[in-house]
């Protein structure tokens, strides 16, 4: 009796497992067909996907940003990006330090925290699709926009209390005494006295999609950005301030299309 019990499980095991089998293959082909198709219709000049929608995040030559973009496809070859980008910049002279006190780390002589938030457009130009079901797609894009920097003042705690300062002029020997600093600003210091420094920007990248024939989207993008602001902006107190910034960056992106 126990015999034919384990006979009858195996069986029943036996059969899922080829029933699940089959059910992933049948899927496999139906996705074979139905790119084969969208492969078809580009060549033909129909565009597979009108529009997408991503996030993504980057690392920058001198900080780290993320971005939203909407996309919408003219014809097979050509569309138009719409970005909304939020980042920070940071000075290569800046080091993190720590102190005595049970206090936030803080960056001797930085002055201004600079965050650049860009508003653009990007014409999208497609240079290779993919030849095969494992392949990427390439494309290039350029454009550019407004730039409006939040120039953001740092402060440092000083003399072991709860009193912070920025740079000032009639401050400036204790921010920048090591021996008064006792502790950084944190994330919730200087938001009240943020200006705006307004100016524009270019950016070119190349895109590397893994999945262009696929409804998600799945991308890996490499550019150079060129900003420029109405005013110099002080990132640190020994440093000369700059109006320019040309920064690269690496990319990842997820979404959807339709």
């Amino acid at each position: 009796m126990q015999k034919l019990f384990f006979i009858i499980i195996s069986l029943i095991i036996a059969s899922s497992s080829y029933a699940q089998k089959q059910s992933k293959k049948e899927k496999r082909d139906q996705n074979r067909k139905r790119i084969d198709a969208l492969i078809k219709q580009e060549e033909e000049g129909v565009i597979a996907y009108k529009r997408h929608i991503v996030v993504g995040g980057k690392l920058i030559n001198n900080g780290y940003g993320a971005f939203l973009e909407v996309g919408r496809l003219s014809t097979v070859k050509k569309g138009m990006l719409f970005q909304l980008e939020l980042s920070e910049y940071k000075s290569n002279r800046e080091e993190k330090q720590g102190t005595l006190y049970f206090s936030t780390p803080f960056v001797y002589g930085k002055q201004n925290f600079l965050y650049p938030v860009k508003l653009g457009l990007q014409q999208q130009i497609l240079f290779g699709n993919k030849s095969n079901k494992n392949g990427v797609s390439i494309t290039g894009n350029f454009g550019g926009g407004l730039n409006l920097g939040m120039v953001r003042p740092y402060y440092v705690q000083v003399g072991g209390t709860d009193d912070y300062i920025k740079y000032e002029s009639s401050d400036s020997a204790k921010f920048l005494d090591p021996n008064e600093i006792s502790g950084g600003p944190g994330f919730s210091k200087g938001w009240n006295d943020v200006t705006i420094n307004p100016g524009a920007y270019i950016k070119t990248a190349l895109r590397f999609d893994y999945g262009s024939y696929n409804e998600i989207v799945s991308a890996l993008e490499v550019g150079i950005s060129a900003d420029y602001y109405s005013k110099k902006v002080p990132l640190m107190v020994r440093e000369t301030p700059r109006q320019f910034f040309f920064t690269g960056y690496v990319a990842i992106l997820f979404g959807r299309r339709k």
